[in-house]
């Protein structure tokens, strides 16, 4: 029932601040000239396609270590806390769909664990670091790309670990560990895609701001 209970506040939440808004036309003239109605349908169809298969991946072969990808925290930072609720709950049901041998309950767990408390954690350390570093490059990329990342996953998993569930395939002596390894590999990805997009793509962050960390602290 925790996770139900968890899954209902935070859809809820999300729905009540419509993030469907977010997918309207934000930069009319990019837009414009790609035909899209707004920059956040390219990582929002992109998650779709690519996270429920990464999310069911290790039900759907045999390996000794039975390892979850999460992705959540470059979702949020790619869509924004209210509409990555709703995506991450799409993943999960696409992973129960997806993989024969994901019953519901694990399916929910998994869009608990690995998607809405991650994402959660890591919109409320964004929060903390803006308030507490301000709003610098670097404090973006590195503060909530990497660290937030880490943080997030590692606490999460620590969470779900305390409410008695395991990694399949590990054992519990070295449960935390695993979970501590897993949060950077996930925070690697997140860091470099961050860094890539904040370059060449920030119109796919919806929680960046070229105004906010560039322009305001010039001379």
């Amino acid at each position: 029932m925790l996770e139900i209970t968890l899954l209902l506040v935070a859809l809820t939440t999300a729905l009540l601040m419509r993030p469907w808004r977010q997918l309207a036309n934000r930069t009319p003239l990019v837009t414009q000239e790609r035909g899209d109605s707004s920059p956040l349908w390219t990582p929002l169809l992109a998650t779709l396609v690519v996270l429920p298969w990464l999310w069911a991946l290790p039900t759907l072969h045999q390996m000794p270590l039975q390892l979850q990808w999460s992705g959540a925290c470059l979702v949020m930072l790619t869509l924004g806390w209210p509409l990555a609720v709703p995506t991450l709950c799409a993943v999960g049901a696409m992973a129960y769909v997806f993989s024969p041998t994901l019953d519901a309950s694990e399916a929910l767990r998994l869009t608990v664990w690995h998607g809405l408390v991650p994402t959660t954690l890591a919109m409320l350390w964004g929060a903390l670091l803006r308030r507490w570093l301000g709003t610098r490059v670097f404090v973006y990329i590195f503060g909530r790309g990497f660290v937030g990342t880490v943080i997030s996953l590692f606490a999460a998993g620590l969470l779900s670990a305390a409410l008695g569930h395991s990694l399949p395939g590990v054992n519990q002596d070295l449960g935390n560990i695993a979970r501590w390894l897993m949060a950077w590999g996930d925070a690697v990805v997140t860091g470099m895609l961050c860094a890539v997009f904040v370059a060449y793509r920030p119109q796919w962050l919806a929680t960046w701001s070229d105004d906010l960390y560039l322009y305001q602290h010039k001379p």
